[in-house]
């Protein structure tokens, strides 16, 4: 009978658990905003805190959309470009770095008056985008097999200052903030992910992700010396020791992932992906990691952007079988 009892009383505890996270969810949704004026692919974005902007990559519509995040609304639109994937603002230079996937530029543009004042042509497919304001420089992913690489761009100038060749096409890529190192997901390299040294420019360890495939977006915890690499077959989120490479954790996720990220502050990762969801995983210390939310979304909502600082992941929604493209906003639940 007591031991019934206790049974009984796990089973109410659990239950009481599920109901918690169920009326307790990591994110809320506190607004969605329509995009009338935009049609097509949404790609990556960046944020001005000062300035209180957001920038979305609209890659299907070929324009830079900028947003006042008092308002939600558009304040301006950069027309003309040629498939917008990564976007990087410069607080230090007021400059805004744009990579175009058609014709493999990278243009940067006032950060007051959007006017073009510079265009830096890389060999192709100019794609993902990082600044590292330790140097003031801005990195920027392009290219394929052959001639492939991290450009390195004057943060203020635009100049091309140096590059890094690899092996094939980067996707997302992170930057250590007090070390050296740089992390590059490399899909089409046999799905491996390269660590290169920022320093020397060269390549120092490369990790085969066994039996993954398909790794595009990642997020780093450097304090933890944690990578967290997000795979699309199958479905789910590698944790790889940084000084090692050894896999940590292995976690399902939503499907067609395209960004994740890494709240240090709730000790949480979000992911976005086409599939109609956002993926929530507690790191419940360096080696343990559990999904506590699969939160749905939009077909077609891929991309996002955290912003810890306003407590704040934007979600550009690709509006599928006729539904609108939109923007939503949701509030991070501590």
């Amino acid at each position: 009978m007591i031991r019934r009892a206790g049974l009984f009383i796990l089973v109410l505890a659990f239950a009481a658990r599920i109901a918690c996270a169920q009326q307790n969810p990591p994110l809320r949704l506190i607004r969605a905003l329509p995009l009338p004026d935009v049609r097509g692919r949404i790609d990556h974005f960046d944020v001005d805190l000062e300035g209180q902007r957001l920038f979305m990559s609209a890659l299907g519509n070929n324009t830079l959309e900028v947003f006042s995040l008092r308002s939600g609304k558009i304040i301006y639109t950069i027309r003309g470009l040629r498939e917008p994937q990564g976007v990087t603002f410069v607080p230090k230079s007021n400059r805004i770095f744009v990579a175009n996937g058609d014709d493999g530029t990278c243009r940067m543009f006032d950060g007051s008056t959007y006017k073009l004042l510079k265009t830096i042509h890389l060999s192709s497919d100019a794609d993902d985008t990082r600044y590292d304001s330790a140097t003031n420089q801005v990195f920027v992913g392009y290219g394929d097999k052959g001639d492939a690489g991290l450009a390195i761009l004057d943060g203020s100038t635009g100049d091309l200052v140096g590059t890094i060749k690899l092996p094939a096409h980067p996707e997302s890529f992170q930057l250590e903030e007090t070390g050296q190192k740089i992390y590059v997901n490399i899909p089409s390299a046999n799905n491996i992910v390269d660590v290169l040294n920022a320093k020397t420019r060269k390549i120092i360890a490369t990790w085969r992700l066994s039996g993954a495939q398909e790794n595009f977006p990642m997020a780093l915890d450097e304090a933890n010396h944690r990578l967290f690499v997000t795979c699309r077959a199958p479905a789910e989120v590698l944790i790889l020791d940084t000084e090692s490479g050894s896999l940590i954790a292995r976690i399902p996720s939503v499907t067609h992932a395209d960004d994740t990220w890494y709240d240090a502050a709730n000790k949480r990762i979000y992911v976005s992906g086409g599939g109609g969801f956002i993926t929530v995983i507690a790191q419940q210390g360096a080696d343990h990691y559990r999904r506590i939310a699969q939160l749905k979304t939009a077909e077609g909502a891929r991309t996002s952007c955290l912003v810890s600082q306003l407590n704040r992941l934007y979600l550009g929604v690709w509006g599928q079988k006729g539904q609108p493209e939109e923007l939503r906003v949701y509030e991070i639940q501590h």
